[in-house]
């Protein structure tokens, strides 16, 4: 049996017909599933490209940054956000209590704050997400 491969490869050997061997062999497939619309801007941009389909999604996979949906510093805000409705809220109740006037002050100023925090959270230079 040793034999038979051992002559099957020598014979094989010294012929250099065919197809040369590819370097990388892409072995694996992967499979998304997209609309009509999201279609057409990919096969369109890929044709801009001068590139078929499957080599544009390679070429952006590669380019392509990956986002957290929200960084650290964001959840922490978020967070912050979350207490100072909370305490607004608290503010409402106690104003309903005691009078507008006597709470009008400490109000303006977490109004403020919130203000502050929502245009901080909304400078965001992520595009396109679709979220």
């Amino acid at each position: 049996m040793e034999k038979e491969t051992a002559q099957r490869q020598q014979s094989h050997e010294g012929k250099k017909g065919g197809r040369p061997l590819k370097r990388v062999k892409r072995s694996h497939t992967l499979v998304v599933r997209v609309t009509d619309t999201e279609r057409l801007l990919i096969s369109g941009k890929a044709r801009e490209a001068g590139l078929s389909v499957s080599a544009w999604f390679r070429a952006a996979a590669k380019k392509a940054i990956v986002v957290a949906r929200l960084r650290p510093e964001e959840a922490a805000s978020l967070r912050m956000l979350s207490g100072m409705a909370n305490n607004l809220n608290q503010l409402v109740r106690l104003a309903h209590r005691q009078g507008l006037l006597t709470l009008q002050g400490r109000c303006r100023q977490l109004l403020n704050d919130i203000h502050n925090k929502l245009q901080q959270i909304g400078r965001d230079d992520r595009k396109g997400d679709d979220r």
